[in-house]
């Protein structure tokens, strides 16, 4: 993520930077306020979080995997964007006019041939409710211990090249 938003930056794209689990976020209680209300009705610092995505021009999602699927902490905020999906599909108001560009960059420390296929489809479908479209991944087997992706100058300039791209694709 650091390379991807250094490319973005370099590019000339102002970057928000959150990290999830710096932020206190329970999860989603499915009390259906927000079948009523169009927002999740919980109090605490998803509420930020939610006004950074509803305003961002694109998204950019990292999580490292386990057992398959995201973080605990990703998942969290996943579930909270409950609220987007039925603002759209319910509700019918989109977060957004047009779909935006969305980034998804993972690590897993396995090697199987399937290690991302779940997560994937989670991360379209989460896209989809916020009004993002996946227009890049940078998914990277066999990689453990913290820092190691930094032994992985290929995946590094990938993901630089993926945030100068990107400054491209969205409006000033």
């Amino acid at each position: 993520m650091d390379e991807l938003t250094r490319g973005a930056e370099e590019a000339g794209a102002r970057v928000e930077r959150v990290y999830l689990r710096k932020l206190t976020i329970s999860p989603c209680l499915e009390i259906y306020g927000c079948m009523d209300t169009g927002r999740c009705v919980i109090r605490d610092d998803f509420q930020y979080l939610y006004e950074q995505i509803v305003s961002t021009h694109a998204v950019a999602l990292a999580s490292p995997i386990f057992f398959y699927t995201v973080s605990s902490h990703t998942k969290i905020m996943m579930d909270r964007c409950q609220a987007a999906f039925v603002n759209k599909y319910c509700r019918k108001e989109r977060m957004s006019e047009n779909m935006r560009p969305g980034i998804f960059l993972s690590v897993g420390a396995t090697t199987g041939k399937l290690l991302f296929d779940g997560v994937l489809l989670s991360i379209r479908y989460f896209f989809d409710a916020i009004d993002v479209e996946l227009k890049d991944t940078v998914l990277v087997r066999g990689v453990d211990e913290k820092g190691a992706i930094r032994r992985r100058p290929d995946t590094l300039q990938e993901a630089f090249d993926i945030g100068l791209r990107l400054r491209k694709t969205i409006s000033a």
